[in-house]
């Protein structure tokens, strides 16, 4: 008869076993059910995927109403939930960054960080939310300079004032504190446990060992339905946006074959990043995108109104700090307690819940790669570079930009506010042609940029995707540039066979997938402060016995928590 502890030597590595090349050792048996796992796992999603993509575009009036549905019920039931996960997020991340546990490095005491912190910080931001932000940065301060919580009923320089708040708010320290304990979890389970790097094995031990391949599978199909639906529809609005600026400066006519085109080469720049790996391509791209954003912020802020941008950033963060906490909890009680007929009916469909959705989602892919390249850092380090200063960014940029949009738009008759009614995607350039002297240029370096962001979200997307399909073996360059063709070919279906209003619909529907994901992150940061704590404990030597405190009128130094290779452990 097997007993639980010999069932559960079968299913996953002991985390006290010795690690091989940074990985827990497996047992043969152990290997061949990863195996049988990843297959089983790799097909149930990819028929899945063809399940979704097929039921859309062949009955895209059904889809989009079944998925209006879902928006509807979770929005109108579960607006509380998503305010304090978000909530959750941060004292979680204030909690590891200020807490014992800060100084335990990620890969041991002995680690030390793969990239220097430029390129840290430049792939943090470009996997994180880079192209998104190309997209909100003027978009969404402009929409909701009418229409912002706590902010309305009062006179336009004030609302003007919430709109930029609540563009902080949306892009800066919450989001990123949602990705950083995805990240963390990961992380840890890889580097100072030797566990693969899949969300599978950061979660499945806190449940009994008997279901413990199951929900694994399960875990892992959820975590690829958002990476391949997610990059393949952001894919396709990123193709947009780059066709838009490209005939905002060339006398090309966007249209579908434009768009495949721009598809086949995005893919093709993208599959030789991926094969040349993240030192040499997702590196470099990302350090490339940091400059650009530099001159392009920088730009816009010298030939720009600098001395309103300078005056409105430091006013818009005052406002922004001032009503934070406000902010985090607002979850419209009063719609709550009257009952909505669709999620129109709410500020939050719109707009926090919907965003917190889409962090979720995204973070599918974005915490495994933030967790790949982050090795060498200590948790507190981690935490630190991982909201706090791609937040500081984010808001520069939102500032600079969202703020001379507000600019412009007020001195030319609202001028902006038209064409983003009419485009979403036409915000950015619709701002930078009023910029003076260099606005064209700008142009150009915008559209470089949606181009170069998207590549390295792609490039992360299928790094953690890989990984997911083919854990009981390293993924080969190949086979990751075959992911690319994947997810290339997905965005060309959705454009040829069902158009952008399919691929919103899709994209929608992935987001609200977020809602059961937001659950599985839940019990993985839950088992990583219990692997957290299980490692401190275990790793402890014996107390020390009694001391006679009245030695020299001094008392005995209080015991330092420190790193070790399994963790953290006390001296």
């Amino acid at each position: 008869m097997i007993t639980n502890k010999q069932a559960a030597a079968t299913t996953a590595p002991n985390e006290d076993a010795p690690l091989e090349n940074g990985e827990a050792v497996e047992t043969p048996v152990q290997r061949k059910r990863r195996a049988v796992d990843d297959t089983a796992i790799k097909w149930l999603a990819a028929v899945l995927v063809v399940a979704i993509l097929v039921g859309t575009i062949a009955t895209p009036d059904a889809a989009a109403g079944a998925i209006g549905t879902a928006r509807t019920f979770v929005t109108e039931y579960f607006t509380w939930f998503f305010v304090l996960f978000s909530v959750l997020a941060l004292a979680i991340c204030a909690w590891l960054a200020f807490g014992r546990y800060g100084r335990v490095r990620l890969g041991g005491a002995g680690a030390r960080p793969d990239y220097s912190k430029f390129a840290w910080y430049s792939m943090l931001y470009a996997c994180g939310q880079g192209i998104g932000l190309i997209f909100w940065s003027v978009a969404e301060p402009i929409m909701l300079k009418e229409e912002s919580p706590l902010f309305t009923g009062v006179d336009a320089g004030v609302a003007q004032d919430g709109s930029m708040a609540w563009s902080y708010f949306h892009w800066g320290l919450t989001a990123w504190a949602m990705y950083c304990i995805v990240a963390i979890c990961l992380a840890y389970s890889h580097y100072n446990l030797g566990r693969k790097l899949t969300f599978r094995d950061a979660v499945v031990d806190f449940f009994p060992v008997k279901s413990r391949r199951s929900i694994g599978v399960v875990v892992e199909v959820l975590a690829i339905l958002a990476c391949v639906l997610g990059l393949a529809t952001s894919f396709g609005f990123a193709t947009l946006q780059f066709t838009f600026g490209l005939t905002s400066f060339t006398p090309i006519t966007g249209g579908m074959p434009v768009w495949i085109a721009v598809v086949v080469v995005f893919a093709a720049l993208t599959a030789v990043s991926v094969y040349f790996g993240i030192s040499k391509g997702m590196k470099r791209i990302s350090e490339l995108n940091s400059i650009l954003s530099i001159v392009l912020v920088g730009a816009v802020l010298l030939f720009g109104p600098a001395v309103y941008l300078l005056s409105s950033v430091l006013q818009t963060f005052g406002v922004y700090f001032q009503n934070f906490l406000a902010m985090s909890l607002w979850s419209e009680s009063d719609v709550a307690g009257a009952g909505m007929d669709s999620w129109q009916d709410s500020w939050n469909g719109w707009w926090t819940v919907f965003i917190w959705c889409w962090v979720i989602a995204f973070s599918a892919f974005v915490g495994p790669f933030i967790a790949r390249i982050s090795r060498g850092r200590t948790i507190r380090e981690f935490v630190v570079g991982v909201t706090v200063i791609p937040s500081v960014i984010v808001m520069v940029w939102i500032g600079v930009l969202g703020g001379a949009a507000h600019f412009y738009d007020n001195a030319n008759d609202g001028a902006i506010s038209g064409q983003i009614a009419e485009s979403t995607e036409s915000g950015l350039f619709a701002m930078l042609d009023f910029v003076p002297v260099v606005g064209t240029v700008l142009m150009v370096v915008s559209t470089v940029l949606v181009a170069t962001y998207y590549i390295t979200s792609l490039d992360s997307g299928v790094h953690a995707l890989s990984g997911f399909v083919a854990s009981a073996k390293s993924p080969s360059r190949w086979f990751r540039v075959l992911l690319v063709g994947a997810i290339a070919s997905v965005t060309v279906a959705l454009l040829v066979l069902g158009g952008v209003s399919v691929i919103g619909t899709v994209q929608t529907g992935t987001i609200i997938g977020a809602f059961p994901l937001a659950f599985i992150l839940i019990i993985m940061v839950l088992n990583f402060i219990k692997r957290l704590r299980s490692s401190a404990t275990r790793t402890a030597p014996p107390a020390p016995p009694a001391l006679d405190v009245s030695l020299d009128g001094k008392e005995p130094p209080a015991p330092e928590l420190v790193a070790s290779d399994g963790g953290a452990h006390l001296n």
